[in-house]
């Protein structure tokens, strides 16, 4: 891993001394869309911009579709645009939930070939536990030119591609939602309760200590690879409910120095589009 990918509060409070970096604010809550927003309005990071993720980090939904399908490479150069992003800009994003969204646009800016983005470690709550200054109200950013975006499709699996790779025992989903919900005990978003046979749970809470920060690289690798044993890291899927948090498990991965996975990027709430697409329940 050559490229920074998390950054301290004191490291994003130097940056952001220096004007050398686009802050962007992610926190999000599913079953209160305009929660984040309002978060965002009462406090924030000087300078941060809000990131809607239905809005900004996720395309138009369909009948085939996930909960939150990738966003066209126009709509995201466009929203990066009048965020003031201008490129070689370095990024840093956060959220209130261990990364949980804030990875999403960390994964799709490496996605359309751009990167230079980081997450804050320990997110919001880190910035104000070191008694940084905050702000309150709309941030004004000048609108720059739109980026050419080149997104890379290898980075991602679609159903087809897992049913292929899982039918062929060539791929090892890792599932990052919660063991109730893996397990179908628990259902509060999706239709169908359970997860795909074959896919491994590997929550996104086990990368996080002390409420929101990553554990360290070590830890994480040995937490992966208990897991996934020898497998290598390019035949290791992430998936989710929608496709989101799992970016937090690549983003694990990668700070791990276990580089090369991919996302399936409908994940759960798209597998279930199809009833005849097998479903299990239970403990693996």
């Amino acid at each position: 891993m050559t490229e920074e990918i998390l950054i301290s509060a004191k490291g994003l409070s130097d940056l952001i001394k220096d004007g050398d970096v686009l802050v962007f604010d992610c926190r999000f809550d599913l079953f209160h869309p305009d929660k984040g927003h309002n978060s965002w309005l009462a406090a924030h990071i000087p300078g941060a911009v809000y990131t809607n993720l239905d809005k900004n980090l996720a395309g138009r939904i369909t009948s085939r579709s996930g909960r939150h399908p990738l966003p066209s490479s126009r709509s995201f150069a466009a929203f990066l645009a009048r965020s003031g992003w201008v490129p070689g800009k370095r990024v840093v994003a956060y959220d209130a939930h261990g990364g949980a969204f804030a990875s999403r646009l960390w994964w799709l800016m490496k996605y359309f070939g751009l990167g230079n983005t980081a997450l804050l470690n320990g997110g919001i709550g880190a910035w104000m536990a070191c008694g940084f200054t905050m702000e309150s109200g709309e941030v004004s950013k000048i609108r720059q030119a739109l980026p050419d975006l080149n997104p890379n499709p290898e980075m991602t699996l679609n159903t087809r591609g897992v049913l292929y790779g899982l039918n062929r025992h060539e791929i090892q989903l890792l599932d990052a939602r919660a063991r109730d919900r893996f397990e179908g005990l628990n259902e509060p978003i999706d239709p169908v309760a359970g997860h795909i046979p074959g896919a491994i749970n590997h929550s996104t809470d086990l990368n996080i200590e002390n409420g929101s920060f990553f554990r360290n690289p070590s830890a994480l690798k040995s937490g992966f690879r208990s897991l996934v044993k020898k497998t290598d890291p390019s035949q290791v899927v992430h998936m989710c409910g929608s496709g989101v948090t799992a970016c937090q498990n690549l983003f694990a991965m990668e700070l791990a120095g276990l580089e090369g996975s991919r996302i399936y990027v409908g994940s759960w709430s798209e597998w279930i589009r199809d009833p005849t697409r097998p479903v299990v329940k239970g403990a693996v």
